[in-house]
């Protein structure tokens, strides 16, 4: 059985689920350079640390922390042994970086997985650093064709980069079908919700998930459409421009646990992401696999990648408050089951079954 060394950051629940997929197929051990304790914007049962089908190991010879990332210089011992592949996820934190200049002075080929890349305007001497970091890596395996044409700026070779389907979701998370409006129905009862269109949203009341421009948008959506906001406390901000617009239409839930918004999932009709960067964004992924439209960003990769203008939702310029309430209104007005029945398809390959099997058949192919 071929050996696959993979280097991350920590044991996320989805990275363990995948991980043990892979396990699976091929003899897979895991280094994790993060610590648990410190990712405090998630609560601590949101973490796995355990795995069944590959060997997992928390790096624990830290030398120092450079922005809540760890410098594990135990990462030597493990590349020191014999694989059939080495994996860096990322080429960004520190760990990542000693392990990839280790690999070159001692020419040793190695992959880089991308779950997502968006090309910004760099200065030159950042777009230096990126291209030397990117391109020391022998192959790449990339989450899709935006994150190639990432890969390809800064230096990749196209025909070097092997792409996967990057989910958060199993099999079982994905429905066989869209919900019924009598159960959407059954379901708004029980929530409390309103009786009209339901937007739902959800993420952390920060600057970065442009929840400002969808309350200004807010503004201008039809009568009867009621957007739910899910992301714990709203800031005093957001408060106050629902205050300033006078907006009744928007409703601040929150943090709940899966089983509590997979209710909130199935009850609404579109889902809502105006980020103003995402990287991947795997709340698009979940919401499809609720047979939910979606409208988002041009600067989400998960939208880039699974939204199909007019036929699974619709991608807006970010920023744009006009541009999102028109493309919200279209997507009320336009056939919802039609387009929730479209996105569950289009989402359907995006499991972490599918995710590990891609991966394993790129392994037997090319190590």
């Amino acid at each position: 059985m071929k050996k696959a060394l993979f280097l991350t950051n920590y044991p996320s629940p989805y990275r363990v689920a995948f991980f043990d997929m892979l396990g699976q197929e091929l003899d897979t051990t895991v280094l994790y350079a993060d610590r648990i304790e410190k990712k405090t914007h998630r609560s601590a049962d949101w973490f796995v640390s355990s795995q069944e089908t590959c060997h997992s190991v928390q790096l624990k010879k830290r030398m120092a922390s450079f922005g809540g990332r760890d410098f594990c210089i135990d990462v030597l011992n493990w590349l020191k042994k014999d694989w059939d592949a080495i994996v860096l996820c990322g080429y960004s934190s520190p760990t990542v970086i000693l392990a990839m200049i280790y690999l070159r002075l001692m020419r040793i080929p190695f992959w880089m997985e991308v779950d997502g890349g968006l090309i910004r305007q760099d200065t030159p001497l950042r777009y230096r650093i990126k291209r030397l970091l990117v391109s020391s890596a022998a192959a790449y395996l990339s989450s899709g064709k935006a994150t190639t044409d990432y890969l390809v700026h800064y230096g990749a070779k196209r025909e070097q980069v092997w792409e996967y389907p990057f989910t958060s979701l199993c099999e079982k998370d994905l429905l066989p079908q869209p919900v019924s409006r009598e159960e959407k129905q059954a379901l708004r009862q029980k929530l409390n919700l309103q009786d009209g269109k339901i937007i739902l949203s959800i993420g952390q009341f920060i600057h970065r998930k442009g929840f400002d421009v969808l309350l200004k948008a807010a503004d201008k959506l039809q009568d009867g459409a009621d957007i739910y906001i899910v992301g714990g406390e709203p800031t005093e901000e957001y408060l106050q421009l629902c205050k300033d617009l006078s907006l009744t239409n928007v409703h601040f839930l929150g943090f709940m646990k899966k089983e509590k918004l997979i209710e909130y999932y199935k009850a609404a009709d579109l889902f809502v992401l105006p980020t103003r960067e995402d990287i991947w964004g795997l709340v698009i992924n979940e919401a499809m696999a609720f047979g939910l439209p979606v409208v988002t960003t041009d600067r989400c990769v998960a939208g880039l990648e699974l939204v199909e203008e007019g036929v699974t939702g619709y991608i807006v310029p970010v920023g744009d408050e006009n541009a999102l309430a028109c493309k919200m209104n279209e997507a009320l007005c336009a056939d919802l089951n039609k387009m929730g029945a479209a996105a569950l398809e289009k989402v359907r390959p995006y499991t972490i079954e599918n995710m590990a099997k891609v991966h394993a058949e790129i392994f037997r192919q090319e190590i």
